[in-house]
């Protein structure tokens, strides 16, 4: 443990700045925000020395707030103070259904979706729910801040957009219309405490049950969590009969690229990401119509 250094910043200008030197020195730095990864990471044979950086005292990191224009969710912010959060839960259901999915409760008291994030498992459970939301992801460097699209953020399995010295501080998304609403289902062998298998988070606008806007999102079936645009295209001018269902579904299975494993075969995953697609856009429906 002595290859291992701790700070714990008090500002974004500090971390920046020890993010850089650490940069120019070529020692490696990682981001602790809620930090439920960390000690099963340090014992993995890939993992080098480096210093862990605390951002837990910045309050940009601890941001939760709430408006009627948009939502900012700091990095530091738990899924356990998340799921507390009454006006969070009413704007964006399946945001917080992926949110409440990280881990057990004494797991959620720490993790942060942001961590989710950045982690870029494929099968983050918050990472199809944020893109499907329209999240924007928050970053901060030396040179200033910077805006990118949650669904551009993931590049590779375990693998981020994050650039040398850049950090992630919070996310922004979008606050929804009354017609407005989200879901997110996922499939796994067992019902707690394991990995998506597949997951679709949907977010839907309809005004006098006909779709104006959607947006659809597929994780675990591929080597990140896509954006489905010719799914969404699918609902979109539909009252969401049976053919736009199915059509929208075939969109989530051609953008579906996944493997065969122990917990599911190749042509598993792409049916059941259709059926996720299916139940998944009928729930944000459902949600809208107050039912």
């Amino acid at each position: 443990m002595e290859s291992y250094a701790y700070s714990a910043p008090a500002s974004v200008a500090e971390t920046v700045a020890l993010l850089a030197g650490h940069a120019d020195a070529g020692r490696a730095v990682q981001i602790l925000a809620g930090g439920t990864d960390v000690l099963v990471q340090m014992k993995g044979p890939a993992h080098t020395p480096r210093t862990l950086l605390d951002i837990k005292k910045l309050d940009e990191a601890n941001r939760l707030e709430v408006t009627p224009e948009d939502i900012y969710i700091g990095a530091a912010v738990s899924s356990a103070r998340m799921n507390e959060n009454a006006e969070l839960k009413s704007a964006l259901p399946g945001l917080m259904e992926a949110s409440d999915l990280i881990g057990s409760t004494q797991i959620q008291g720490r993790a942060t979706i942001c961590g989710n994030l950045c982690n870029a498992s494929p099968a983050g459970d918050s990472i199809p729910a944020m893109i499907a939301a329209g999240a924007v992801c928050d970053l901060a460097s030396a040179t200033g801040r910077r805006e990118l699209a949650v669904e551009d953020f993931v590049v590779g399995v375990g693998k981020n957009a994050l650039e040398s010295g850049e950090f992630l501080l919070g996310l922004r998304l979008p606050m929804p219309s009354t017609q407005t609403k989200d879901a997110y289902l996922r499939f796994t062998p067992r019902t707690e405490m394991d990995i998506a298998v597949a997951g679709v988070g949907i977010s839907l606008t309809l005004q006098d049950l006909v779709c104006t806007h959607a947006r659809v999102a597929i994780g675990a079936v591929a080597p990140t969590a896509r954006l489905v645009p010719e799914a969404a295209a699918a609902l979109v001018g539909s009252t969401l009969d049976d053919d736009a269902l199915e059509a929208a579904a075939q969109a989530c299975r051609d953008a579906a690229s996944p493997i065969s494993d122990k917990r599911g075969t190749v042509e598993f995953r792409r049916k059941i990401v259709g059926v996720l697609c299916k139940r998944a856009a009928a729930q944000a429906a459902a949600r809208v119509q107050g039912n």
